[in-house]
């Protein structure tokens, strides 16, 4: 009698953060064979208990030190405001859950810098929650570069602007909270950047700060060896094209609008020729990284090789030096 592999079992999750990428991400992680929502936790066990109740999870907390504590959690999303993402982040660390940030990773470079130290010397699977980059259309675009289908990549063109009423108690207006464009949204073109061409050797960044102290608009140029650059621009005070493209000397690939959710794009060679790539997604696109984070622990991985921790770090890095640049400071920094 021959027996039967057993399937692996589903990793258990917990999330920190009641917000609407979390509502986004647990509904998505219904769509995955390889995790299951366990446990909620936020400041507010009202807020823990009624996002349980809708969601699925079997138990909800108001204290997190009391989530971290469960032995029947293997990893943990935080969808905390930014402000919180390294405390928050830190403490799963050290309770030896898999952890998965919501994007930014961190506020700046130096918070960074700090979790994935702590994360390597307790041999923890750590990654930044850039979902975009595990989207079947992001898949397809890093094999069309890797076979060289666009000769030499010369530009990247990305933008992220969508009008948000002015709040000043919402978290994207509060500099507490680490609000503002550039973090929230133009964090999604920079590492589209840093996808296609890696590490700048130059940023120059120009913003505009609303009334509350954060910026509303910033526009980023970066320059790569040999002359290549991309061109960013970010806001919230107005809806962009939100479009993106990647052009070389052979072709330019060009991606439809929301190009950070799951989408569609052409292809565009020289002589005009034009291929059409286009993708089918169930749910809202998070349940991609959910499964690479799931992949990664059950290959005994500390970080993934498509979103790797150095190449988190430098996009912090990036931001910063945007900052410096417009002379904007987080409190507490």
């Amino acid at each position: 009698m021959t027996s039967q592999p057993q399937a692996t079992p589903p990793l258990r999750w917990a999330i920190i953060g009641t917000g609407g990428i979390a509502r986004k991400f647990a509904d998505d992680l219904r769509l995955t064979g390889s995790g299951e929502l366990v446990a909620v936790g936020s400041r507010s066990a009202e807020r823990a208990a009624a996002f349980a109740a809708d969601k699925g999870a079997a138990r909800s907390y108001g204290d997190q030190a009391e989530l971290l504590a469960s032995g029947d959690i293997d990893a943990v999303y935080v969808a905390v405001p930014h402000s919180g993402h390294r405390d928050a982040a830190a403490a799963a660390i050290e309770a030896g859950k898999a952890v998965l940030v919501e994007k930014p990773f961190t506020i700046n470079r130096a918070e960074a810098e700090e979790l994935v130290k702590l994360a390597r010397s307790n041999g923890v699977f750590l990654m930044e929650a850039m979902w975009t980059r595990f989207l079947p259309h992001m898949v397809r675009i890093r094999e069309l570069l890797a076979q060289g289908r666009l000769g030499d990549i010369r530009q990247v063109n990305a933008e992220l602007g969508v009008w948000f009423k002015r709040n000043p108690e919402h978290r994207l207006f509060n500099p507490d909270l680490g609000g503002g464009a550039l973090l929230d949204l133009g964090v999604y073109p920079i590492s589209f950047a840093s996808m296609v061409l890696g590490t700048p050797s130059s940023v120059l960044g120009s913003s505009h700060f609303g009334d509350t102290g954060v910026d509303a608009q910033t526009a980023v140029v970066l320059g790569y060896e040999q002359g290549r650059q991309a061109v960013i621009a970010t806001s919230m005070e107005t809806w962009l094209r939100n479009q993106a493209s990647i052009s070389g000397t052979d072709a330019r690939i060009e991606i439809d609008f929301m190009w950070y959710s799951p989408k569609s794009f052409t292809l565009t060679d020289r002589t005009g020729a034009v291929e059409r790539y286009d993708f089918s997604v169930q749910g809202n696109g998070l349940r991609f990284q959910a499964e690479e984070v799931a992949r990664c622990v059950r290959a005994g991985l500390l970080e993934s090789p498509v979103m790797p921790l150095d190449e988190t770090i430098q996009i912090m890095g990036t931001m910063d030096e945007v900052r410096a640049q417009a002379g904007f400071r987080y409190p507490g920094e």
